[in-house]
């Protein structure tokens, strides 16, 4: 009896940790050589009385590099989105912020460090750890060291407690 190489059966090996994969469409995991042979076996066992349309198999290659070229183009926007969030996220060390942890909880403080957890950056204030997305204010310098120069940063004009 022949065995398949994909097993439905759930392995009972403590160690073996493909048993915790979230489930994935079988789909994804399909490359355009893949296409190339479903074609190729289309091909080959096609009616030779009513073989394929050339115009057909051109537009079923043109899909399939299409599909490719969307994938790439895909691959390569996050990439470029990862980085770019990744500089903002970079941008704010040292600065305070005031943002929502993943509970739901105010946190404010200085932040010290960014790391990336499942492709989106954090940021490391304190203990918390607050996604990019959940900064709600980033306060200005001023606001922060307890030092009032009189000058209203975003109006260069002087304030009332300069004049007085």
């Amino acid at each position: 009896m022949a065995t398949d190489a994909i097993s439905t059966k759930p392995s009972s090996d403590p160690a073996d940790l493909s048993r915790y994969k979230a489930n994935t469409d079988k789909f994804e995991d399909l490359q355009i050589e893949d296409f190339i042979k479903m074609m190729v076996a289309e091909l080959q066992n096609q009616d030779p009385l009513n073989p394929m349309d050339n115009a057909q198999i051109l537009q079923q290659m043109s899909q399939m590099q299409s599909l490719n070229s969307t994938e790439k183009l895909n691959t390569t926007l996050d990439a470029v989105l990862l980085g770019q969030n990744l500089s903002n996220a970079g941008s704010l060390i040292g600065k305070t912020i005031v943002g929502l942890n993943d509970k739901g909880k105010d946190v404010t403080g200085e932040v010290e460090s960014v790391t990336i957890v499942g492709g989106v950056p954090r940021l490391i204030v304190g203990e918390e750890s607050i996604s990019l997305n959940n900064v709600r204010l980033i306060l200005p310098p001023e606001a922060t060291d307890g030092t009032d120069t009189g000058t209203d940063t975003a109006a260069g004009e002087t304030t009332d407690s300069a004049a007085a």
